[in-house]
């Protein structure tokens, strides 16, 4: 199952170049992981990001674009999460995320528990 998020651009998002700044992208993408991380535990942090920009990105009013995003593997104590950016029905940007659990009192990774296992697992593809 693929988690679908709606985002909404924003005036302030385009540089002086008319597309959508990179830097601005990148949040749009985290607002949906962010979304998609709603779930048991929350001791989650951002280990390495990969990001594929593929065509502009533009701001138009009133348009809401949406982030795909689904876990591609799944570890002892991280997973890896595939996220694309459609507009204009194309992959806009692309970013491979891998997210490791952590014990913020320990200040160490920590192993998934099982309902945190299976909360990422609903978003499973190979």
């Amino acid at each position: 199952m693929r988690h679908e998020h709606p985002v909404q651009l924003r005036w302030s998002d385009p540089d002086s170049l008319g597309h959508v700044n990179h830097a601005r992208a990148l949040s749009l993408i985290e607002d949906a992981r962010l979304a998609m991380v709603d779930g048991p535990g929350g001791g989650v942090i951002l280990a390495r990001l990969e990001v594929d920009y593929l065509r502009q990105l533009y701001y138009r009013v009133g348009e809401r674009p949406c982030v795909s995003s689904w876990v591609t593997r799944i570890g002892t104590k991280s997973l890896t999460v595939r996220q694309e950016l459609v507009q204009d029905d194309q992959v806009a940007i692309r970013a491979d995320v891998v997210l490791v659990m952590f014990d913020f009192a320990t200040d160490t990774s920590r192993a998934l528990t099982e309902s945190e296992r299976a909360h990422w697992s609903a978003y499973l593809e190979s």
